[in-house]
């Protein structure tokens, strides 16, 4: 079955992002409960390159494939399923790389869509929030992309959330999606009195 090409969200609107993002029909993973079966000897990269048996899996259709299977466990470990088969995968930090970005509208009526390493798209607001961990190298975006499984937000694309976040020139920086506020820093601590 062949995959279909890669959108260029560049080119784009937003409604139409969003059209092919309700189109996207994934499989019902969350309701396949087969047994385990094992290690499926593969690997996903903080960069987002998956390895099958240490090599890199070249095929990027293979990946989008496997990438629709993946579930994350109510423990935390990250699965491939199918109805008959449950297969443990490695993933080094987040399965998902969000690689790149579009946005339409100002304030509190901007929409940020990105597209993943994987081709998915996903509109960042109320069901896909953005969360900002520190790291050792700095402040890492994560973008919810559906049932526990996220993306990490490439750095490119992190500099242009920064840039979009520190224009507004409000008292705590953030970015605004479909609704919702997203700061780019925790909440200050409340005193404990």
């Amino acid at each position: 079955m062949p995959m279909e090409d890669l959108p260029d969200i560049a080119t784009l609107s937003l409604a139409e992002i969003a059209t092919l993002i309700e189109q996207r029909r994934l499989p019902p993973v969350e309701q396949w409960n087969p047994t385990h079966c094992g290690d499926s000897e593969m690997r996903i990269a903080r960069d987002g390159t998956w390895f099958h048996q240490g090599s890199p899996i070249g095929r990027q259709a293979m990946v989008r494939l496997f990438s629709t299977i993946l579930r994350r466990e109510a423990d935390g470990r990250y699965v491939l399923v199918t109805p008959v088969e449950k297969l443990d995968i490695a993933v080094e930090d987040a399965p998902f790389v969000a690689v790149e970005m579009k946005a339409e509208g100002e304030g509190s009526a901007a929409r940020l869509a990105f597209r993943l390493n994987t081709g998915d798209l996903v509109t960042a607001g109320p069901d896909h929030p953005l969360r900002f961990a520190e790291g050792e190298d700095g402040p890492r975006p994560y973008l919810h992309v559906r049932g526990g499984l996220e993306a990490l937000v490439a750095r490119a694309v992190y500099y242009d959330l920064a840039e979009r976040a520190l224009a507004d020139d409000a008292a705590r920086p953030g970015v605004w999606s479909d609704g919702a506020f997203f700061p780019l820093e925790p909440a200050p601590s409340e005193p404990t009195a």
